[in-house]
């Protein structure tokens, strides 16, 4: 989405030709094949280590740091390698997305005109809302050793990571719109007036 925005941004006219639908169905496959080969690599690092406890994850879904936990055996192969993939996505992303939105941010203070440059600036903040909530509970959750691994707070990180940024979307999305924020705007306003006739 960071080069998606650069491109419409930064390249409005080329926008087409750079954003063809070959380059959409490479960045789609590939982002699908690192994420299946950094799955298998994890996969198979887990798949040498010994449960000798309890089976039961107390977890939303089987996640790996909850699954480390239950391990009887020495998980720090498997952790350094995850240390070490998921540093690697992290970096990758945020450099790529850092590179962009530098990019972006140079193209918008040469907009003339104050309206261009909030509708521009506007577009791009509610991505960077998604992306920095995603990001800070990804980072909380896997870049930390098992030791620290905390059952509430992880799990509260893995619905913000997972379910949280993909309900908000729609929302900050939607929030572009003059019609649901003055629709937004009212609810509120009657809510407002609600609470003080009481």
């Amino acid at each position: 989405m960071a080069y998606d925005r650069y491109a419409a941004i930064c390249n409005p006219l080329h926008y087409p030709v750079v954003m063809s639908t070959r380059l959409c169905r490479i960045l789609f496959i590939g982002s699908y094949v690192i994420g299946f080969i950094e799955a298998l690599i994890i996969v198979l690092y887990m798949n040498r280590l010994h449960f000798c406890k309890s089976n039961v994850i107390s977890h939303f879904f089987c996640d790996v740091m909850p699954m480390l936990a239950l391990s009887c055996t020495d998980t720090g192969d498997t952790e350094i390698m995850i240390f070490i993939l998921a540093s690697l996505n992290v970096i990758v992303s945020l450099v790529t997305i850092s590179l962009s939105y530098a990019s972006i941010l140079s193209t918008i203070l040469k907009i003339n005109s104050t309206s261009g440059k909030r509708k521009t600036f506007s577009t791009c903040a509610s991505h960077l809302l998604g992306v920095t909530i995603f990001y800070v509970t990804t980072i909380f959750t896997y870049l930390k050793p098992k030791k620290s691994y905390s059952l509430g707070k992880d799990q509260v990180a893995s619905v913000f990571y997972t379910m949280v940024v993909l309900m908000l979307n729609p929302f900050i999305y939607s929030l572009r719109n003059n019609e649901v924020k003055n629709a937004l705007i009212r609810v509120m306003q009657k809510r407002k007036g609600s609470k003080q006739l009481k």
